[in-house]
Order: C-alpha cells, then sequence, then structure tokens
C-alpha cells in the first residue's frame, strides 16, 4: 500500500469505491476458511515470503506472472479475499485505505459512508472480509506453523510441457509431505487432527491434481487463441 490513510467519515465522506479489478495475478495468497473451495479449482501451494523469508499459502491460477487462465476458478465464483478487499488493509486495529489506489474514484461506485457519516453496505462488507482476513492471517499462520515444526513441509519440482512447445519449471513452491504424514505417532496426528490442521493438509495435498487440469486449460485456450 503506497499511501495508507485512516479511514474516515470526515477525510472520505464523498469517497466512492469502484468493483474490484479483474484479476491478473497467477499466484495469490489464501487462508485456511479458502482452502476447500480453492482446493476444487487450482493448486494450493506454499511459498516464501521474499522480505521475511516465511511461508505463505497461495492459489495458483496460472504458471507465470502476468497469466491469468479463464477457467481457473476465478470465473466461477471464487475470488481469493485479498483480492476482494484491495485498497483496504487493517492496521493498527482499525481500517486504512489507499486513496490512489484505481479502485477510488470521486463520481463512480458506491459511498463508503451514508450522509449520516455511518458505514454503507458496501464499506460493510469490505469490514466483514477484513476480519476474515485478519483471522484467516493468524489461523493459517499456526497451521504453517504446526507443519513446519514438524518437517512436514516439502518442496515440489514442477516441469510442464505445453503443446505449442513451451516448457516451464515452478520454482520455489512447496506443499505437504504425505510420506512423513504417515509417519508421524499417533499424538502428533491427534494433536494435528484437532485444531483441523490435518484436514487442511489433505485439501492442500488433493488440489496438487489440479495442476494437470490448469495445463489442460492453458493448452485450450492458446488453441483457441491460435490463427486457424
Amino acid at each position: 500500500m503506497s499511501n495508507p490513510e485512516p479511514l474516515n467519515f470526515k477525510s472520505h465522506g464523498l469517497v466512492r469505491m469502484k468493483p474490484a479489478a479483474a484479476a491478473a495475478a497467477h499466484f495469490v495468497q489464501v487462508f485456511d476458511s479458502e482452502f476447500a473451495v480453492a482446493a476444487t479449482r487450482c493448486p494450493v501451494l506454499f511459498t516464501k515470503n521474499a522480505a521475511t523469508g516465511g511461508f505463505y499459502a497461495g492459489a495458483m491460477f496460472g504458471f507465470k506472472p502476468g497469466e491469468r487462465l479463464a477457467d481457473s476458478g476465478a470465473d466461477d465464483g471464487f475470488r481469493p479475499l485479498v483480492e476482494q478487499c484491495e485498497g483496504f488493509l487493517l492496521h493498527g486495529g482499525g481500517v486504512v485505505i489507499d486513496r490512489a489506489h484505481r479502485r477510488f474514484s470521486d463520481t463512480e461506485g458506491d459511498l463508503l459512508f451514508d450522509e449520516g457519516g455511518e458505514p454503507t453496505a458496501a464499506l460493510r462488507q469490505i469490514q466483514r472480509i477484513l476480519g476474515n482476513v485478519h483471522a484467516g492471517l493468524q489461523h493459517t499462520q499456526s497451521f504453517i506453523e504446526a507443519l513446519r515444526s514438524r518437517s512436514l513441509i516439502e518442496h515440489i519440482d514442477v516441469t510442464l510441457g505445453f503443446d505449442d512447445g513451451e516448457r516451464l519449471t515452478l520454482q520455489g513452491l512447496y506443499t505437504v509431505s504425505l510420506d512423513r504424514l504417515r509417519d508421524v505417532d499417533d499424538r502428533t496426528m491427534l494433536d494435528l487432527c484437532r485444531p483441523g490442521h490435518l484436514q487442511l493438509a489433505y485439501l492442500m495435498a488433493a488440489s496438487l491434481k489440479q495442476i494437470d487440469r490448469l495445463a489442460r486449460v492453458r493448452n485450450s485456450t492458446a488453441k483457441r487463441g491460435s490463427p486457424r
């Protein structure tokens, strides 16, 4: 966020919010509450934050930057929380807004506040999403730490060949090690099961089959776009 401002009626009473822009990112951070839906549409994988070196979970909508495959999930009801609340952020217990973000306008979209200074329905929806993001950050980090501390995260090598002759090797991606998970003792399995970590781990592992499906989507997209 380039220019955060604390959101309030006095400063932003006339600001309008346009719908979130068309999705473009090929790898988007997701949280535990999103795994069940995301895993039926696209691979859910771990990668590392370049600034901190820590793991985070993301949904892969394409195989390289700038590639958002049309049938990968965003068009059939799944839009990651972080994309839904673009332009807003929770900071220091309050909501901040990036007034320079393309989502905001003086003339287009829904007002953020009504005439009495109360949040409109549009802003209340954003507030709910931000609350889910805040909770998701905590819960997902707990899940990641539970796996990391037990050496249950492993690097995954993915090399793909496409019908147009292009070959791609995906780097910096990680998933759950099912082999190691099967070897844990009963106490560890129970510790993972009680907070729901085990379910999340299996959802991530199951989502790997979406890599092949995504590759098929990419091939069919390329064929539709090629000259006859």
